[in-house]
């Protein structure tokens, strides 16, 4: 638990939520004594946390949510699984080889990915999120496309009917994915439907398509589907998987990387 300062609100905010999705529930008192808090401000912790909808409140704590059809904002995704989306991020950039063109969709663990890129000397990123882009324009050797669009305050992406027809005109190497929900049967999905829309356009032109998700993400469904899993070529993903997700996608022709 130590990515995350237990002295500061954020800090202990982020603490809780992994607590919460390593037992399923959490105690305001046990929360009070663990953090040397007061119990109001364990209470006030968990009110801030369900108003954001990153868990349900219970009889003398909460319990995990979820429910994967209510979008979060990119500031407490951020929080969420972050060793994980870490090392997935890591991982995945080991795919991506010199005078690659990829296409980076917006979210929290695709920017892991962005944040190992730097050591290419030859490399053009084509991306839909400003959160992205930017550090990587601090790279005299990647060349950054954006497609256009407006702006979604909540992920920092570019979406609408500008960004998808600008990206019909491109075609990439390798796409890295994100999604908000997998599940066998409906595929991938994320509560966003203009964000899936454009996602839709991007599995269209990549050569080879690479999903990066946390473990997490496994067994739930959101609003808009995004696409089947026979779309996907690779999954990075962390050592949480279950046994039968994995099967699942090896019996689906896909190859699972587990980032260490």
């Amino acid at each position: 638990m130590s990515d995350f300062d237990p002295n500061t609100t954020v800090g202990r905010r982020g603490l809780i939520l992994k607590i919460l999705d390593e037992k399923g529930q959490v105690n305001v008192h046990e929360l009070s004594e663990q953090f040397d808090v007061s119990e109001v401000t364990i209470r006030n912790d968990l009110t801030q946390l369900e108003h954001k909808n990153l868990l349900i409140r219970a009889r003398g704590g909460a319990i995990k949510t979820d429910k994967v059809n209510l979008e979060i904002k990119l500031s407490d995704k951020k929080i969420q699984h972050s060793r994980e989306k870490e090392a997935i991020g890591k991982r995945a950039a080991r795919l991506i080889e010199e005078g690659d063109t990829i296409v980076l969709d917006s979210g929290t663990t695709t920017k892991e990915v962005a944040n190992h890129l730097h050591r290419f000397k030859n490399l053009t990123v084509i991306t839909n999120a400003l959160n992205i882009a930017a550090p990587l324009a601090e790279s005299d050797h990647i060349n950054i496309i954006m497609p256009g669009g407006i702006m979604r305050k909540n992920s920092l992406s570019l979406v609408g009917s500008i960004g998808q027809n600008n990206l019909k005109n491109f075609f990439s190497d390798k796409l890295f994915i994100g999604a908000d929900g997998i599940d066998a049967q409906l595929g991938i999905s994320t509560p966003h439907i203009e964000e899936a829309a454009l996602n839709r356009t991007m599995l269209k032109m990549a050569k080879k398509v690479i999903l990066v998700a946390d473990s997490s993400k496994f067994k739930k469904r959101s609003l808009a589907i995004i696409g089947q899993l026979t779309d996907i070529d690779v999954v990075v993903t962390d050592k949480g998987l279950a046994e039968d997700d994995y099967e699942k996608l090896i019996n689906a022709g896909i190859e699972v990387i587990i980032a260490d």
